[in-house]
């Protein structure tokens, strides 16, 4: 995936439908009131068409005392049923920054218990030191860095890409 310590460029076009499970040892960074919520070097990056990677955190990278289960649910048509989880540290409250899947379809067993984070709703995340754009819209939460390019998946309009 690089060439002289430079990444090499990724097309969400070429990421496959339905999505792939891949590992990744690029360390993941997420932050939220002053606090590191999340790090690890073995999360799982799960690669769909039109999508910036999602970032799954192994249970053991995240610091949970900061995260409470809300009754938000959602159904991918891949992983299963997700739940949700807001973030609170100190009083500062993020609703449903977080999401994971207890019980996922078995082509994503990957994932299980792994947490993904919303970089719009948390103070930042990293990709090996590269801060993460957030994927537009309120709905997908893809890690955006330099080494991905789109259009992606999410802006009004692109609903039924």
């Amino acid at each position: 995936m690089s060439r002289g310590g430079r990444r090499e460029t990724e097309s969400v076009w070429d990421y496959p439908r339905p999505p792939r499970v891949e590992p990744s040892s690029r360390l993941v960074q997420v932050f939220f009131n002053g606090k590191t919520v999340a790090e690890s070097r073995e999360s799982i990056r799960v690669l769909e068409t039109s999508h910036p990677p999602t970032y799954y955190i192994p249970p053991g990278g995240v610091q949970r005392q900061y995260l409470s289960l809300t009754g938000r649910t959602s159904v991918c048509e891949f992983k299963g049923a997700a739940t949700y989880y807001s973030l609170e540290i100190e009083g500062r409250v993020s609703e449903n920054a977080a999401w994971s899947y207890r019980s996922p379809t078995p082509d994503f067993e990957a994932i299980r218990d792994h947490l993904a984070f919303y970089p719009g709703r948390v103070d930042a995340c990293y990709v090996d030191g590269e801060k993460v754009q957030a994927q537009e819209g309120d709905f997908y939460g893809g890690w955006i860095t330099s080494d991905i390019t789109g259009p992606f998946k999410g802006p009004p309009g692109t609903a039924t890409w």
